[in-house]
């Protein structure tokens, strides 16, 4: 009993507290441990958050078996009889008529997936063509935690009023691997590396130095030597000039605008201030000219 009064210290919650109250508490506390985990924090007293949930479940299961055994069959009076043989049935049974729920739910989870599938086409299909492909990769979040990419699209629209539609991929990929979650964002920022064909990288610089030795970023020396020479010298971003694993020789592979009024106007957070912006365009990216327009815009929006 004593541990059980101790979980219930560790929920915050009174002895009397209701199984619903438990499990309200318990998402309370483990959205909160996300958010942290998010935003880089550590949040290690969750682990006997979930102990003392546990606990409190496991008690309250025992308890209502113990009431179940002791009136299991009593109520049903003259009919106990047959309640009991309909108990056994299910009990060896079960495992049958869940096999057949399970198989008639696929069934209607794949019509419906179809559906949504089918539906998500022809919206599509009236949307105007793509402008600019954006992955945001590194450790961005967007500024309410939903993960949602819809406002970044909204707020590049606005900074570029003639274009029509961005569509925008939100890659988390922690290079520090603090725990087993950081583990399985990275692998999955890996696999959408490499599935995923997007017109610009915008990054933090670590997620950067990463990349640019894979050689899948366009060679900028010209426009940085050419049409944004002025624009760089005037402070509208500075060129990073890296080397790559084919090419040991130095050449302009992104340009920061950290800073830029454009960059600190997207609904993203990072883990520094201002949030770190460096733009890099795929090299068989097919919106080659407009992505140039996009990093051009960003520094002309100036600091």
């Amino acid at each position: 009993m004593d541990e059980l009064k101790e979980a219930y210290r560790t929920l915050g919650l009174p002895e009397n507290a209701t199984r619903d109250e438990v499990e309200k508490r318990y998402e309370t506390l483990l959205r909160k441990a996300r958010a942290k985990e998010r935003s880089g924090e550590q949040d290690d007293g969750f682990a006997e958050v979930t102990k003392a949930y546990r606990c409190i479940l496991d008690f309250e299961d025992r308890q209502a078996a113990e009431q179940f055994n002791q009136e299991a069959y009593g109520k049903y009076k003259k009919m106990a009889g047959t309640a009991e043989k309909l108990d056994h049935f299910w009990r060896y049974y079960k495992f049958h008529v869940f096999g057949g729920i399970i198989v008639i739910a696929l069934i209607v989870y794949g019509i419906t997936a179809y559906m949504d599938h089918k539906a998500e086409q022809e919206r599509l299909a009236k949307l105007p063509p793509v402008d600019v492909s954006v992955m945001l990769l590194g450790n961005y979040f967007t500024a309410d935690m939903s993960g949602e990419t819809e406002p970044i699209e909204e707020s590049l629209l606005t900074g570029f009023p003639n274009w029509k539609r961005f569509e925008v991929l939100l890659n988390y990929m922690p290079l520090e691997t603090a725990n087993e979650m950081d583990i399985a964002s990275q692998q999955k920022a890996v696999v959408l590396l490499a599935t995923e064909k997007p017109d610009v990288y915008v990054m933090d610089k670590a997620s950067f130095e990463w990349l640019v030795p894979q050689g899948i970023l366009t060679n900028l020396d010209d426009m940085a030597a050419g049409e944004w020479k002025t624009l760089l010298a005037d402070g509208g971003g500075s060129a990073l000039k890296r080397s790559t694993t084919d090419d040991p020789a130095e050449h302009v592979y992104a340009i920061d605008v950290t800073g830029t009024k454009l960059a600190n106007s997207l609904p993203i957070v990072g883990r520094t201030k201002p949030v770190e912006l460096v733009i890099g365009i795929r090299v068989d990216s097919p919106r080659a000219d407009k992505a140039m327009q996009f990093i051009q815009q960003f520094m002309e929006s100036g600091k």
